[in-house]
């Protein structure tokens, strides 16, 4: 008999179905025995009557634990009662595919370092399960929009002969008798293409970076989303292009899992009006001068607090999450930034700051800021420039959004500490600050550990073949991922 997903349950009232997934719940109670089925698109109750004289198929419900994966043969019944959906399955056949043992490692209050241990048990929770739901659909409407648009794709090399930026963030490896470098960013190919004549090209790739792991804003690998584009004025078209892209992946989240985001984080989506609110960075600062909070100097950026800041104020006064500073001064950008012709010390160039809502940082933080490049508690801000050079003597001007990295792994951050660990499948093993602070009063050195340690593989092969009994690997050498 073929699969039924417990999400299809709906459509086979009064047939009889088969379903896989894991025992959620029990409860076995005088008369009746109840099993709450988890598969990957939901919960269903399975109910068999309790005999005087129990069966085999009573007894084996009774030594049946809690996340066991089973498989379920039985009829589908609608029942108004049933808070599942309104039905229940009849069971007829129960087949007991491994046997979970009685105390599980993890509870949903268990600290994150002990869920991180047992990763493959805590991505089973539905919350957990939405993330990476809502990182797929984000991806999705990007490429649909990207592809409305005219964009190509690109997949860029990601071992290099030489540095791509600064050369000491480079990872070096063995490259048979020579060295190379992991690629620290596919900007060097996306201007290639702009030569060739390619107009528009997108990547989302990995990206790696030898940064030290000591804030929120370092990262050594991540997956990186970035854009470029040939042909534009300034940086008004960059951010109109932004702007319109993020409202599309936002409304399209949003309609997608509007419901299931107000379910699980008791809050509503929210999709932008475009345009977005428009800043001048000296204006910024006159707007926190006037609401009471120190401002960096002249020619300095703002920093973490201010930025938090602004988007407050802007909240405030115009009713938006996002807001681009804009016209940053030289001092503060690279070299190549774009100037104006009539302020040479001014760069048309702009950051995105978006206010995270406190009520669901889990959702926005986790599942949303991918879209966007670096986290700072509740603002997350994109960085992007417009340069302007020449090839074969054709102007072009580039818009260069390589800050827009971030996209699936390494910079989402909750309001509680905990959103990019979370958030990451499989992430690395690394001390928090405090923790490398310690190691240097006793005069060491803290060496992060492997991205997965023995143990952790062992884990991961009982959750592939789903066999109940420990086993151990040894010798395995796998490299440090994510610094958090």
């Amino acid at each position: 008999m073929k699969r039924t997903l417990i999400a299809e349950l709906p459509q086979k009232i009064g047939e009889r179905v088969r379903i896989r997934g894991w025992a959620n719940a029990l409860r076995d109670q005088k008369r009746v025995q109840f099993i709450v089925v988890r598969d990957e698109t939901g919960l269903a109750q399975v109910v068999l009557a309790k005999e005087e004289e129990p069966s085999e198929l009573n007894e084996r419900i009774s030594s049946l634990t809690v996340e066991s994966a089973v498989t379920i043969v039985g009829t589908v019944a609608a029942d108004e009662r049933v808070n599942l959906g309104g039905l229940e399955v009849k069971l007829e056949e129960l087949e007991v595919d491994s046997l979970a043992e009685p105390e599980l490692p993890i509870a949903p209050d268990s600290a994150l370092d002990k869920r991180i241990d047992w990763r493959y048990l805590d991505l089973r929770r539905p919350d957990r399960k939405l993330i990476f739901e809502v990182q797929t659909t984000t991806e999705q409407a990007m490429r649909e929009h990207w592809r409305e648009q005219r964009f190509i794709e690109l997949h860029t090399p990601k071992l290099m002969g030489s540095a791509s930026e600064s050369g000491a963030e480079l990872f070096k490896v063995e490259y048979f008798d020579d060295t190379a470098y992991l690629a620290q960013s596919p900007q060097f190919y996306k201007q290639m293409a702009m030569a060739g004549g390619f107009g528009k090209v997108f990547e989302i790739g990995p990206v790696f970076r030898a940064n030290p792991s000591f804030t929120s804003r370092h990262d050594t690998e991540f997956t990186s989303v970035d854009v470029e584009i040939s042909w534009i004025d300034s940086h008004e078209d960059v951010m109109a292009f932004e702007e319109r892209w993020l409202a599309h992946v936002l409304a399209v989240v949003k309609d997608v899992h509007g419901e299931q985001i107000a379910q699980t984080f008791d809050s509503e989506l929210v999709v932008p009006e475009v345009p977005f609110p428009r800043i001048p960075l000296e204006d910024a600062k006159g707007l926190l001068r006037e609401s009471g909070h120190d401002t960096p100097g002249a020619e300095h950026d703002l920093d973490p607090p201010s930025e938090r800041a602004l988007s407050a104020i802007v909240k405030e006064r115009h009713g938006h999450e996002f807001a681009f500073v804009t016209d940053y001064p030289t001092s503060v950008r690279p070299f190549y930034h774009m100037r104006y012709a009539d302020r040479p010390t001014v760069t048309k160039s702009f950051d995105l700051l978006f206010e995270v809502n406190v009520r669901a940082p889990y959702l926005l933080t986790q599942g949303l800021t991918p879209l966007l490049a670096r986290a700072s508690g509740q603002v997350i801000f994109l960085n992007s420039s417009v340069v302007k050079g020449a090839g074969e003597g054709l102007a072009l001007y580039k818009a260069t959004q390589h800050a827009v990295q971030g996209f699936t792994d390494s910079l989402r951050q909750d309001l509680n500490r905990r959103g990019i660990r979370v958030s990451s499948v499989f992430p690395g093993r690394t001390a928090t600050p405090r923790m490398r602070r310690i190691y240097a009063r006793q005069g060491k050195r803290y060496r992060p550990q492997a991205l997965l340690s023995a143990a952790d593989v062992a884990q991961l092969v009982l959750a592939v073949t789903q066999l109940p009994q420990r086993v151990e690997v040894t010798d395995v050498h796998l490299r440090s991922r994510i610094p958090y």
